[in-house]
């Protein structure tokens, strides 16, 4: 039986690391980076993966977190990529019904922009056509009394109608969170907190790593056959070390996405809308949350610390409050935000929002495999590619298939999304008890069937306030299962908190700080070091408002 991911798992991974030679290095913890570690174990490659900070810590928590078939590529004529990522997550939603939730999006459509009601009706079409839509997911019109009828929050002027497309909504952190135990229960060795500073080279080739252990301080070097820079933002700067950045190269363009409470913005289902500049947003209801974005804007500042500005604040407040006046946010009314980049290849003379989002692979003279660009969608097919190239130009003898199709994520053992909702019901009713009952679909979403374990804990450590207690058996769940080795790690990326609950993220910080405390047993000192990175993190997130 696999031991849990935890702590002390890394620990016994980073021992091994040093002492044999991988197959395959993976750099980078995001989407990317796991899917890749996942294909080349389930193909019985020796797997080794190395992130810098946390996983899923870049753009694999930052996105607009929707599997989706890639309506805006239709405009571009990017059929193929379409296609591509429409299947994809036919396959993904069947991998993980709880963490990929079908959503039907609403398309108003309007008089004066957009591409008016009968080419959205051609274009829609073709679009379910491509992605493999099931018949009874596809698109469907509407008049302007029903569209007005599913959206009232919607200004009635120029409303011509409207039109219901299917799309599916995830939560990219716990996506390749869910990814990376799979690759870990397959034989893949994987160590967050770990940077990556140099290469190895045997006679010119690259032949492993040279990595400093960020939590203890401690430097070691991995042999590997093979080296694959999967980094996301960083992808160039690896490539630099390799002295290997020459012709293409990244262009990062910065997406943003703001929180407000559902309550301040109720809108009935998610909603996809025109922009006057041309691009278009989605406004999404998530709890008791409702979060709007994305922008995309050019960016070459810090890759750790990407924050919302004040103007790309209000650039999405302007554009929704134009849309539905009804709703007249301001920025007072965010609760939180977030800001990711996009890994894009530069093109000469194409702004942000045209830059394609297919990725590419490179490969340097000393044999350095990068890849970059891509979508949240289309991560199986990106790992796909690299392993295949991986096993063709190095172990041909192995003759191994791509098998990430059919294997299912810790967690997502359920039949059909059918089979998620009675388990979200049977769990619902566990939780009337103890007045918890509107945390079943969070904790479904998040964990699927490894809720069985969150419950057993919460009810052999029940207390008074049962509300931390269950904060308090997801963050055992957490470090024990997930390799959580800090308050960020659990509070951001492990349960969403600080976007989509950041009243309860301020009522029990302190808990959490404490309960981290105890685990790890630090000083005071870590815990006064750890609470400042936190409020700092919380911080980030409302920059806006500390701007003139």
């Amino acid at each position: 039986m696999t031991p849990p991911f935890s702590f002390a798992i890394r620990q016994q991974a980073i021992r091994q690391m040093t002492t044999k030679e991988f197959d395959l290095i993976v750099i980078g913890g995001g989407i990317t980076g796991a899917g890749i570690a996942l294909d080349a174990a389930s193909r019985e490659l020796s797997v080794g993966l190395l992130e810098q900070s946390d996983f899923a810590f870049g753009t694999s928590s930052r996105s607009t977190k929707l599997i989706h078939g890639g309506l805006r590529y239709l405009k571009q004529l990017e059929f193929g990529l379409v296609k591509e990522v429409g299947s994809e997550r036919a396959i993904v939603h069947r991998l993980a019904p709880h963490l990929v939730v079908p959503e039907k999006m609403l398309l108003p459509l309007y008089e004066k922009k957009g591409l008016g009601y009968w080419l959205t009706s051609i274009g829609l079409k073709m679009y379910d056509l491509l992605a493999g839509v099931k018949p009874e997911d596809q698109r469907r019109m509407l008049t302007r009394k029903q569209t007005l009828k599913r959206e009232p929050l919607l200004k009635p002027e120029d409303v011509k109608g409207g039109a219901i497309y299917a799309e599916y909504r995830t939560d990219d952190a716990r996506l390749t969170i869910e990814i990376i135990k799979t690759a870990f229960e397959k034989g893949a060795l994987l160590a967050n907190y770990c940077s990556v500073t140099d290469f190895v080279y045997k006679d010119k080739k690259v032949s492993g790593v040279k990595v400093t252990d960020l939590i203890t301080g401690t430097t070691f070097s991995v042999q590997a056959k093979v080296v694959v820079n999967a980094a996301g933002p960083w992808v160039d700067e690896l490539r630099e070390i390799n002295h290997s950045k020459k012709g293409k190269r990244l262009h990062l363009t910065k997406g943003v996405h703001v929180v407000v409470a559902h309550d301040r913005f109720p809108v009935k289902q998610a909603i996809y809308f025109d922009v006057e500049d041309g691009r278009m947003i989605f406004a999404i209801p998530r709890g008791r949350t409702t979060y709007i974005g994305t922008t995309d804007t050019n960016y070459s500042g810090s890759k750790k610390d990407v924050t919302t500005s004040k103007e790309d604040a209000l650039y999405i407040i302007n554009a929704l409050n134009r849309t539905f006046p009804k709703a007249a946010l301001t920025l007072q009314d965010i609760e939180s935000s977030w800001a990711g980049l996009r890994p894009l290849i530069h093109e000469e003379g194409k702004s942000a929002s045209e830059l394609s989002r297919k990725d590419e692979i490179f490969e340097s003279e000393s044999g350095l495999i990068s890849i970059a660009g891509g979508k949240l969608t289309g991560y199986r097919k990106m790992a796909e590619r690299i392993v295949d190239r991986v096993i063709k130009n190095y172990f041909p003898q192995l003759n191994k298939k791509c098998l990430t199709e059919t294997i299912q994520f810790t967690g997502s053992d359920f039949k059909n999304y059918d089979e998620v909702k009675n388990y979200k019901g049977g769990l619902a009713i566990q939780l009337r008890v103890l007045n918890l009952e509107d945390y079943a679909g969070y904790l479904v979403h998040n964990y699927g069937k490894q809720c069985n374990t969150i419950m057993e804990r919460l009810k052999s450590n029940l207390e008074r306030d049962t509300e931390l207690a269950l904060l308090k058996a997801e963050l055992w769940f957490s470090v024990e299962y997930e390799m959580v080795i800090k308050p960020t790690d659990f509070l951001v990326r492990r349960t969403g908190l600080l976007y989509f609950n950041i009243p309860l993220l301020l009522k029990y910080k302190d808990s959490i700080l404490h309960e981290f405390k105890n685990h790890f047993q630090w000083s005071d000192q870590v815990v006064e070091n750890e609470s400042n990175e936190l409020e700092r993190v919380i911080s980030l997130s409302h920059q806006f408002l500390k701007e003139s």
